[in-house]
C-alpha cells in the first residue's frame, strides 16, 4: 500500500510531466492552451486534452529539432513539419508518430523527395531529385526503395522502364533529346543467375545487370519554326497575303492535272505488271551497340542510414 496521499501522488505525477503553465479543466488536468518544460529539457507549446497533447503544437527537442503541427493523444498525427539536427525537414502527412501518406523531405545533401509514405518510408509513387547531378527519378517505391515503372531523367537522356532493388532490371528504353530511342533490355549473368538463389536475402550483393541493345530508332533532325519577317519588297501584311491565296490556288490547280494525268496513265498500264519483282525491303535500322550515359548514383548508404536514425521518433513528452 503506497504511503503517499492522492494529493502527493498528483503532485508527484505532475513533477513528473514537468512545469506547466496554462489553462486546466474542473479536474485539474492541463486542458486547452498550454507550455510545459519537461525534465529532459524538450519544451512544449501548443493544446492539451485531458493531459495529453492533442491539436496544433510546438514541439523543441533539446537536440534541436523542432515539430510543429497536429497531434493525437501525445502523438504526431495529421499535417506537420519536423526540422531535424542536421538540416533536413519533412513536411507533409503523419499518422501515429510515424510519416504516412503524402510528403515532401529535403535532406541535408540537398537532395528532395515528393511523395507517398508508409510507415516511416518511401513507399507509393513518388519523386526524388539529385541535387548534384540534377537528376530525377518518377516512380514507384517500396519500403523506402526504388521499384516498378518509373523514368530516370537525366540532363539530356533518359531511361523509362522498371526497377528492382533499386536498379533497372527487364526491358526498357533510353530516349535522347537527339532524336532517337535505343531500346534493349538488362539481363544478368549467367554466373549471377546462379547465385540468385543463394543470395535472395542480399540481393545487393549481384552484379548490376548489363544492359543488351536490340534496336536503335532512325534519328529525328529537328528544326526550330523562326518565322521569316517580310522583307520591304514583298509589300504590306494584306498584299502578302494575298499572294500567298493565289499561289496556294495554283497548286491545288496543277494538282488535279496531276491526278487526272495519273488515272489516264494508270488506265494503260498492262495487268502484267501485277506479277513484278516485289520492292526491296527496307534497310534494316543499325543494332550496333553503343553505351547511354551511366544512370545517376543511387542514393548511397550514408544518405539512407541518416534517414532511418532520423526515421526514429525523439522521446519527448510520452
Amino acid at each position: 500500500m503506497s504511503d503517499l496521499s492522492d494529493e502527493e501522488a498528483e503532485e508527484e505525477a505532475e513533477a513528473y510531466l514537468g512545469e506547466y503553465d496554462g489553462e486546466r479543466n474542473s479536474e485539474g488536468e492541463r486542458h486547452g492552451h498550454g507550455k510545459a518544460e519537461l525534465p529532459n529539457g524538450d519544451m512544449y507549446e501548443g493544446e492539451y486534452e485531458h493531459s495529453l497533447r492533442n491539436g496544433q503544437g510546438t514541439y523543441r527537442f533539446k537536440t534541436g529539432a523542432c515539430y510543429i503541427g497536429e497531434y493525437l493523444q501525445n502523438k504526431k498525427h495529421g499535417h506537420g513539419t519536423f526540422y531535424y539536427p542536421d538540416g533536413s525537414k519533412y513536411e507533409g502527412s503523419w499518422v501515429d508518430d510515424q510519416k504516412h501518406g503524402y510528403g515532401e523531405y529535403t535532406y541535408a545533401n540537398g537532395d528532395t523527395y515528393a511523395g507517398e509514405w508508409f510507415n516511416d518510408n518511401r513507399h507509393g509513387q513518388g519523386t526524388y531529385i539529385y541535387k548534384e547531378t540534377g537528376s530525377m527519378y518518377v516512380g514507384g517505391w517500396v519500403n523506402g526503395i526504388q521499384e516498378g515503372e518509373a523514368e530516370l531523367i537525366h540532363l539530356n537522356h533518359r531511361y523509362r522502364g522498371k526497377f528492382l532493388n533499386g536498379i533497372p532490371v527487364g526491358r526498357g528504353k533510353y530516349i535522347f533529346d537527339i532524336g532517337c530511342e535505343q531500346h534493349g533490355e538488362y539481363i544478368q549473368s549467367e554466373e549471377d543467375k546462379g547465385r540468385k538463389e543463394e543470395e535472395e536475402e542480399d540481393p545487393s550483393l549481384l552484379a548490376a545487370p548489363k544492359w543488351k541493345v536490340t534496336e536503335i530508332t532512325k534519328l529525328i533532325h529537328w528544326m526550330p519554326n523562326v518565322e521569316k519577317e517580310p522583307s520591304p519588297s514583298e509589300g504590306p501584311p494584306a498584299a502578302a497575303a494575298a499572294a500567298e491565296a493565289a499561289a496556294a490556288d495554283e497548286a491545288v490547280e496543277e494538282t488535279a492535272a496531276d491526278e487526272k494525268d495519273k488515272m489516264q496513265t494508270n488506265a494503260v498500264i498492262d495487268e502484267s505488271a501485277e506479277h513484278r519483282d516485289d520492292m526491296p525491303s527496307l534497310h534494316k535500322v543499325s543494332s550496333e551497340v553503343f553505351s547511354p550515359a551511366k544512370d545517376a548514383e543511387v542514393e548511397d548508404e550514408e544518405t539512407r542510414e541518416e534517414e532511418n536514425e532520423e526515421g526514429e521518433e525523439y522521446q519527448g513528452e510520452e
